[in-house]
């Protein structure tokens, strides 16, 4: 059994999902929910905050692997910047800590748990709640992004795994 932690990197909401799995399967929802920092406080201290709640994400929970949503395109640059600035405490976490860790485009995540990499946000959190039987989506939003990012990531390994392991090996 192993345990991943998806992060749908913000600095104003970060979301997070610790979801364990067994092979392709994911065997259930650890944890779920967001990560918010001030927007009055200096951003070199919303950072600061992320890392320390982020720090306690990985020592309670013990992820073997981390996922992060990639920033890939944005329209506002000062977003694209936050976005990014998140996502790199979340990245130097996983490497300081030597968790395999991997980034994925929104379309990957879409594709992978959607079926389809331009799939609405609707489409995702019901797939996300239809795969982690939940009674109702995920809430907030940024916590069901999470969850997405977990669940492509669990799909994607476990595809990798399989794609290298020698002919006849179970």
């Amino acid at each position: 059994m192993r345990r991943v932690l998806g992060v749908d990197p913000g600095l104003t909401r970060c979301g997070y999902a610790v979801l364990e799995a067994r092979g392709a399967t994911v065997m259930g929802v650890v944890s779920l929910g967001v990560i918010t920092t001030p927007r009055d406080h200096e951003v070199p201290r919303r950072l600061a905050e992320l890392h320390e709640e982020l720090t306690a994400l990985f020592d309670e929970y013990e992820p073997a692997e981390v996922a992060v949503e990639r920033v890939f395109f944005q329209n506002n640059v000062r977003t694209a910047m936050s976005v990014g600035q998140a996502s790199g405490v979340a990245l130097s976490l996983a490497a300081l800590r030597g968790l395999n860790v991997q980034q994925y485009t929104p379309s990957q995540v879409k594709d992978a748990v959607a079926g389809w990499g331009g799939a609405d946000k609707s489409q995702v959190q019901r797939m996300v709640q239809a795969r982690l039987g939940l009674s109702r989506p995920p809430q907030p939003a940024d916590a069901a992004d999470a969850a997405a990012i977990a669940l492509c990531h669990i799909a994607c390994s476990s595809s990798l795994l399989n794609a290298h392991r020698p002919q006849g090996v179970a």
